[in-house]
């Protein structure tokens, strides 16, 4: 009788403790002396296992000798006296940078608002102004390459780019790289000591996995913040607005959601993993609704990064077409199937001369739908799927032509071809 008084009793402490931080938070910040029920036991055991997937010291990093510290070295290792949260702080907050981003833009009416202007601005049809926009970015390589969003440096159309650093430094970025339709970019700066986050694998990611977010929120005031929270989905498709709400036409897929506080300024900065790794680029949120942020795999980006890392640049593969995903058009499932014998593809509206789809057989009005075995029903997945191969690489495109399956070994190419 006293032991089920004894287990009745921890399981409302724990009941309470939870309510008010969550059942994960109690378990890692328990302070309460177990005792040996089958409650305390299992207590005991969650905790356990979260030292062992979260091995090591914090304070492990190592410097080589011109001073660089690698995240990569640094593990997370969860205690008594430290929580989860500022275990993953304390080992990726050196590697996150804010990104000022100014660009020109033009007006071509008065900057008054009449119906005429006044004859200065560019040539006296209007005027050019300068805009601002404040982002986050994740150091990725200790030679200062920066992982950021597309959207964030202005889709490559920029005037300046200041790079503010965990050492209080500002120092000027230039872009290496950027794909809007992926919405990713990667800027690099010229600095010392610098501290490079580690990549995670985004491919093991579960649902009600931890995730924690850190970025600049509405500006640099708030540089550097920090949310928690849990993924709250997987392979996510959302379209893109602009500021005013209007749709941008661009749609974004294959996404995670997580229901850590992202808002205006988190674009570009990092989504974390338990250990402190790096397993997405904050992109978006919902405009109506609370709790649901989108973020880009990085698995996504991680083949960007090491080729940018080994030569400098990267260099996109293409397979030389320009298409629509069926879903975009304006057919019925029923017609598209009657018209092509499938209601989810690409299709192929020109092939480009000289380039690999039209060496290999692929003409206009086929239809892709699959890429080595992964469907494929728009342009943003296809591009997804193309960006972990290299130009002289051969593609496996599964094809409907006038109803009948055909497949094609296309050699992807640079780009350096015309439709």
């Amino acid at each position: 009788m006293k032991k089920a008084i004894t287990q009745l009793i921890s399981i409302i402490l724990v009941a309470i403790i939870a309510a008010g931080c969550g059942f994960a938070g109690a378990c890692l910040a328990l302070r309460i002396k177990e005792s040996d029920t089958k409650v305390g036991a299992l207590l005991r055991t969650v905790i356990a296992e979260d030292k062992e997937q979260q091995t090591a010291d914090i304070n492990t990093a190592s410097s080589n000798t011109d001073g660089i510290v690698s995240a990569a070295s640094v593990t997370v290792n969860v205690d008594e006296n430290l929580t989860v949260a500022e275990a993953v702080a304390e080992k990726v907050l050196p590697s996150v940078v804010g990104i000022d981003t100014i660009w020109e833009e033009s007006y071509s009416g008065s900057p008054f608002g009449f119906g005429f202007n006044f004859g200065f601005g560019n040539g006296g049809g209007g005027y050019t102004y300068e805009n601002e926009g404040v982002g986050t970015g994740v150091i990725v390589d200790e030679a200062g390459y920066i992982l950021t969003n597309s959207h964030v440096i202005n889709d490559g159309d920029y005037k300046s780019i200041t790079v503010s650093l965990y050492d209080g430094q500002e120092v000027q970025g230039s872009v290496v790289w950027y794909e809007p339709v992926l919405d990713l970019a990667v800027v690099k700066i010229e600095a010392n000591n610098l501290v490079a986050a580690e990549l995670g694998d985004s491919d093991t990611v579960k649902i009600g996995s931890y995730a924690a977010a850190i970025g600049n929120p509405l500006g640099l005031d708030f540089e550097r913040s920090m949310s928690q929270g849990i993924i709250s989905g997987l392979n996510r498709t959302i379209t893109v607005s602009d500021s005013s709400g209007s749709s941008t036409g661009t749609t974004m897929e294959g996404l995670m959601q997580t229901d850590a506080t992202i808002n205006s300024g988190n674009s570009g900065g990092p989504l974390l993993n338990s250990r402190g790794q790096v397993i997405g680029i904050n992109s978006a949120k919902a405009g109506s609704g609370e709790g649901m942020g989108f973020a880009i795999p990085i698995n996504e980006a991680k083949p960007i990064v090491e080729q940018i890392k080994t030569t400098g640049s990267f260099t996109r593969p293409y397979i030389g077409i320009s298409g629509v995903g069926l879903e975009s058009s304006n057919y019925t499932k029923e017609q598209l199937m009657e018209m092509f014998g499938v209601s989810d593809g690409i299709y192929v509206s020109t092939v480009a001369k000289g380039g690999g789809a039209e060496l290999a057989g692929i003409k206009a009005d086929d239809v892709i739908v699959a890429v080595n075995g992964t469907q494929v029903n728009t342009m943003n997945k296809l591009n997804s799927i193309l960006v972990k191969f290299a130009p002289g690489d051969v593609v496996t495109l599964t094809v409907m032509r006038e109803s009948e399956e055909m497949t094609f070994n296309v050699t992807l190419t640079d780009g350096n071809i015309s439709f």
